[in-house]
């Protein structure tokens, strides 16, 4: 929730805007913001956030 408050807050994203980026896109616009890139999210990185964060 705090990324797509940041989205929101920093780029102006609205929520469908937000949701419909994909986390490659995000670190993309982001990045600008800061002297080095993230770490790409692993395979287990999504798998624990699903884990966390089920669409049910």
């Amino acid at each position: 929730m705090r990324l797509a408050g940041l989205a929101g807050a920093v780029l102006g994203w609205r929520p469908e805007e937000f949701w419909r980026a994909t986390p490659a896109e995000l670190v993309a616009v982001l990045s600008a913001f800061v002297d080095e890139t993230p770490d790409a999210a692993t395979a287990d990185d999504l798998a624990r956030l699903m884990e966390m964060f089920p669409d049910g």
